[in-house]
């Protein structure tokens, strides 16, 4: 079961690569992005829903950006195949390294959810003395 569906995310995005996609093609995504939040979180999605079994808006909006971000990644050829150019006919055009489309950054949204037992591990104290 999905936390969003592919309708959502097409009335949630700007994008038109992303609207033009498939809901088949979006349900793929919005599993990565799902899957991608679960290993941010360090615990299942279902572990934070609210007393109504609902996402709570935070996760929501994390979740469909996310999800954005995999269906821009997915639908375009040039960043999967790592081109850099393009020559159609009589028009070029040449883009970066594939580094102007990094993944959003959801921390903000996701910071009260973060399982505490994970938190308290990425706290150390790491001592280093001579020889």
């Amino acid at each position: 079961m999905s936390y969003i569906t592919p309708q959502e995310l097409k009335s949630y995005s700007e994008f038109e690569a992303v609207q033009d996609r498939s809901d088949g093609s979006l349900l793929l995504d919005i599993i990565e992005a799902e899957s991608e939040l679960e290993s941010t979180l360090r615990q299942p999605i279902s572990e934070v829903l609210d007393v109504d079994e609902k996402l709570p808006e935070k996760l929501r909006i994390a979740l469909l950006k996310l999800a954005q971000f995999f269906a821009l990644i997915n639908s375009d050829d040039s960043i999967q195949k790592g081109y850099t150019s393009e020559k159609m006919s009589d028009y070029s055009y040449t883009i970066g390294s594939g580094d102007s489309l990094k993944k959003p950054d959801i921390s903000g949204l996701i910071n009260g959810f973060i399982n505490e037992d994970v938190q308290k591990l990425k706290k150390g104290l790491f001592r280093m003395r001579g020889i």
